[in-house]
């Protein structure tokens, strides 16, 4: 892997598992310097022993705008942005749907998303990225996935009209498709792993994602200058099954 990302500092919010971890990693190995973000503290300091040299972190709340704030206050200029922070996936009909639990999900995804570019903008050196995150249940939604296409499809309209305003700073989403992360954790373990084999199964690639091949999208669009308000798929080919 090449040092493409040498000396640059990559910010991760939701960095400290899951898919945001494996970033943290792709990034590292790169030669960034790289700094993860949670809401509980244990989360910040396990990935940042994890991470080892080079991985910085810090506890703030991305509900909370004075929290975020703090945050990009002490972290000071940086080169890219990325928001991976989410929560277990609301699933369920609409009808049958508890919508404070949808608020929650929007006020993560993407009023969290929101409020972090807002703040952080600013502070993004030139030539530097934002990338932030949705997944293929905006396009292709199951039943059941209304909350989540919502959240979807809302992220990548967002990032389509960033990519306007904040030019030339370039911003960019990742979609990824079935992925193997803590966000399936309130599924029981037996039936996830069903899950997993049995959706894996079907896609062109014959397996479900693992988060390391996820961060390499996240990777190449930090990376690449001429990439700019686009959604960036990476599903195993499970929009075309």
């Amino acid at each position: 892997m090449g040092m493409n990302l040498q000396n640059k500092k990559v910010v991760i919010l939701g960095g400290t598992s899951g898919i945001g971890l494996a970033t943290a990693r792709a990034a590292l190995a790169q030669g960034a310097r790289v700094f993860v973000s949670s809401a509980r503290e244990e989360k910040v300091a396990a990935a940042v022993t994890a991470l080892g040299p080079g991985a910085d972190g810090q506890v703030a709340d991305l509900n909370d705008a004075e929290s975020t704030s703090r945050m990009f206050a002490g972290i000071g200029s940086f080169d890219h942005l990325v928001y991976t922070a989410g929560e277990s996936l609301q699933l369920g009909e609409l009808v049958s749907t508890d919508m404070n639990a949808v608020r929650k999900a929007f006020d993560v995804r993407m009023f969290g998303a929101m409020v972090a570019v807002q703040t952080a903008a600013p502070n993004i050196r030139q030539g530097g990225s934002i990338v932030l995150t949705s997944g293929t249940a905006g396009a292709r939604p199951m039943k059941g996935w209304t909350a989540v296409a919502s959240i979807c499809g809302a992220m990548e309209a967002f990032t389509r009209a960033l990519a306007v305003e904040l030019a030339p700073l370039r911003v960019n989403i990742v979609s990824p498709g079935l992925v193997r992360t803590p966000l399936w954790s309130n599924v029981p373990e037996s039936d996830r792993e069903a899950m997993y084999l049995h959706a894996g199964s079907r896609l062109p690639v014959g397996r479900a994602g693992e988060a390391d091949d996820i961060a390499q999208t996240y990777v190449y669009l930090m990376n690449n200058e001429f990439v700019t308000g686009q959604t960036i798929v990476t599903d195993g080919g499970g929009v075309l099954v």
